[in-house]
């Protein structure tokens, strides 16, 4: 039990987990892109893409980088980045609801009406 401990407690030393779990959540937001029929799920795996990209930046810049500023640089422009997209994506969702009454992306094939 001991040394199973220990090597749990030592894994902010090495990149490996980061990467795993940022490969996961990219892997979980693309089937959710693919899979999802409804625009607002589309958008929540949108959102891990971008939780996926900024762990990337953080663990490159943790364990590889010689600045440490430059990969929290990257990780709040991103998360600028996804808090606009959110808010422009949520107002296209309310006005595609408005104007055809449903949010499925499979009934909404063509823009007119």
């Amino acid at each position: 039990m001991k040394p199973f401990l220990d090597s749990v407690l030592q894994l902010h030393t090495q990149p490996a987990p980061y990467l795993v779990l940022a490969a996961f959540l990219l892997a979980v937001g693309l089937y959710g892109l693919v899979r999802r029929r409804t625009l607002v799920g589309m958008l929540i795996s949108g959102e891990l893409l971008f939780a996926a990209a900024s762990l990337n930046f953080m663990a490159v810049n943790r364990f590889f980088a010689p600045d440490p500023a430059v990969g929290q640089i990257f990780v709040l422009f991103i998360m600028g980045l996804a808090a606009a997209e959110v808010a422009i994506a949520l107002s296209i969702v309310i006005a595609i609801y408005r104007n055809y009454g449903s949010i499925k992306s499979r009934e909404l094939n063509e823009l007119k009406r």
